[in-house]
């Protein structure tokens, strides 16, 4: 499938898996290349039936951490960084090879978290992945370890895919665990716990639950893939976590069985501006909206003006965002600010026709424009 004869975008079933490096390395810390071949062709029959598959993987630590003889995970950002330099060519060589038998052909695609804090970034990485998917090439994405500072990381693999789930409009989640699913405890210590087939709402008692058993169940562990769950969620995608070491539990999963855990969404799929403005991009700041302009905002879809505006919380510059709080502290919205907050500390409370005579000039009527403002309701957008 090549280029512009390729097949619409929008015809496609575009899939996101997760493969985390615990089902990826065999016990003595190497990867596990019988492992890989099976994800291979695994993921090359879904190409074969028209899917469109995007591969989120980790691993390449693990893999750099047997080059370079260690024994333990480093712990130093430095040595990480290292051992992800090391162990990154590894992997993509291990993919390489895999998919070749089966007549496919991958992409490293290495991003950081700042590439979706940056729209610019945001949409160039949107429209490289999914041109190599118009090309029949499957693109593996993995963070950027080598460059990447606790400041820019993601946490982990879990979040990172739920966010390129968004990115390219995915129609499915799909995360490997190296368990069969969520559990209602930790499997591996009670063996009465039950497999939790379906989910229809992650609720604050089923976090408390996952992360009972996440520092159990390998690195990430399940809170950390309840937590991209609740994301990819949020953005009107499907998930579900199944079982990584199992070969052909795509295919059946993809055909109508339920062989884990499955998150259906309640919400209806977000545009992707709107998606990356309330999940993608981290806030600079807070304005603190009176109950005039929550209801503006909330109820008749309106922009946010300056005379709605009490109060202003933190630094941040025009272009950034912000979240929008009700006189009580809730979280109402978040947008994209055309005033710096220096500014609007200036013409908080004044209307539109003060604002030039207030700042020297005036850049917008609007301190957030309604087509840069999203109404979020427990986290999530409200169309």
């Amino acid at each position: 499938m090549g280029g512009a004869n390729g097949k619409r975008f929008q015809e496609m079933n575009r899939i996101v898996i997760k493969i985390g490096s615990n089902i990826l390395t065999n016990k003595s810390g190497g990867l596990n290349q019988q492992r890989v071949n099976s994800i291979a062709k695994d993921v090359s029959g879904l190409c074969n039936d028209d899917y469109e598959v995007v591969i989120v993987s980790s691993g390449a630590i693990a893999a750099g951490m047997k080059k370079l003889g260690l024994k333990e995970k480093p712990q130093d950002i430095r040595l990480k960084q290292a051992a992800a330099a090391v162990g990154q060519s590894s992997l993509m060589w291990a993919y390489e090879k895999s998919f070749s038998r089966f007549q496919k052909k991958v992409a490293q695609v290495l991003l950081t978290r700042g590439t979706f804090s940056d729209r610019n970034r945001y949409l160039n990485a949107k429209n490289t992945i999914i041109t190599l998917l118009s090309y029949g090439i499957i693109p593996v994405i993995n963070e950027n370890d080598t460059v990447a500072t606790d400041e820019i990381k993601f946490g982990d693999n879990d979040q990172l895919a739920a966010l390129v789930s968004g990115l390219i409009d995915a129609e499915r989640l799909i995360i490997l665990s190296d368990v069969n699913g969520l559990f209602s405890a930790d499997p591996k210590k009670n063996p009465d716990a039950k497999i939790i087939t379906a989910v229809k709402e992650i609720t604050p008692e089923l976090e408390k639950m996952a992360e009972g058993a996440g520092s159990i169940i390998g690195t990430g562990g399940m809170y950390s893939k309840l937590l991209a769950a609740k994301k990819a969620l949020s953005y009107g995608i499907k998930v579900n976590i199944v079982s990584g070491r199992k070969g052909g539990i795509v295919q059946a999963l993809l055909h109508g069985a339920n062989p884990g855990t499955e998150f259906v969404s309640q919400t209806k799929k977000v545009s992707s501006k709107k998606g990356w403005i309330a999940y993608a991009i981290k806030p600079k700041g807070t304005i603190i909206l009176d109950h005039g302009a929550v209801c503006a905002v909330m109820q008749s879809g309106k922009s946010l003006l300056p005379s709605g505006i009490m109060m202003v919380e933190g630094v941040f510059d025009v272009g950034d965002a912000v979240h929008c709080v009700d006189p009580y502290g809730s979280r109402i919205a978040k947008g994209i600010v055309n005033y710096s907050s220096h500014d609007i500390d200036r013409i908080k409370g004044k209307q539109t026709s003060e604002i030039e005579e207030s700042l020297g000039y005036k850049y917008s009527d609007e301190v957030i424009h309604r087509d840069n403002l999203v109404r979020l309701k427990k986290g999530l957008v409200i169309e």
